[in-house]
């Protein structure tokens, strides 16, 4: 029996504005859903699902479609501009300095 995938409801707005904005990119560039399924060497049903924004498509789809679609940088972007960790760092850092020692 499969897992079945749970997501907070802000994280399904966001896969779903995702697939809208793949459905967006694939029309802007004048491709058929029928000809960037083959592109991405899937089926027009999983096509489908990833531009609905569906979390049971597994990433490797998400990205085979970025990569047919040039945007492939975009995930790598992903997740880069760390402020919040890089926050939690720093503060490692200094209260580890004023502590004394180093870790």
């Amino acid at each position: 029996m499969k897992r079945q995938t749970r997501l907070f409801p802000k994280a399904v707005v966001a896969l779903e504005q995702l697939g809208e904005n793949i459905k967006l990119a694939r029309r802007r560039r004048g491709i058929t859903s029928a000809l960037m399924a083959e592109r991405a060497d899937m089926s027009l049903m999983t096509l489908r699902a990833i531009e609905r924004g569906s979390p049971k498509v597994a990433m490797g789809n998400y990205m085979s479609v970025l990569f047919c679609l040039g945007m492939q940088g975009d995930m790598a972007q992903v997740a880069a501009a760390d402020q919040q960790g890089r926050d939690i760092q720093d503060a490692r850092l200094l209260r580890g300095s004023r502590q004394g020692g180093s870790r």
